[in-house]
């Protein structure tokens, strides 16, 4: 069976349900992205994972984003650096297994992949 991997951050609601649905489903490897960031090769093995462009798993939100005057049109590499150098950039849940991934939002959506 495939570890099921998660960068999971505790402070939101989407990522402390995609969680609880993976633990009923068994063993979880839990990643505090805020604390231990992924680095850029992460961040595209995650994006390749994906199969989505840096654009779509940005925060745009934030206010880091617009501090650093980034915008979706950047290309990948700029976004995928700002990601790496300001984590809280990466939306969330990002769960992993079996070579592909999922961004829980809604929480269900992760379930395609286990």
């Amino acid at each position: 069976m495939a570890v099921t991997r998660i960068w999971h951050n505790p402070r939101c609601s989407k990522s402390r349900q995609t969680l609880a649905l993976l633990q009923e489903r068994g063993e979880v490897e839990i990643r505090l992205y805020l604390q231990d960031p992924p680095g850029e090769a992460d961040i595209t093995t995650a994006l390749k994972a994906l199969d989505l462009p840096a654009a779509k798993l940005l925060r745009r939100g934030e206010a880091v984003f617009k501090e650093l005057g980034l915008a979706k049109e950047h290309d990948e590499a700029k976004l995928i650096a700002a990601m790496a150098a300001h984590p809280i950039l990466i939306e969330r849940p990002v769960v992993f297994s079996g070579g592909k991934a999922a961004i829980g939002r809604p929480p269900e959506a992760v379930l395609d992949i286990l």
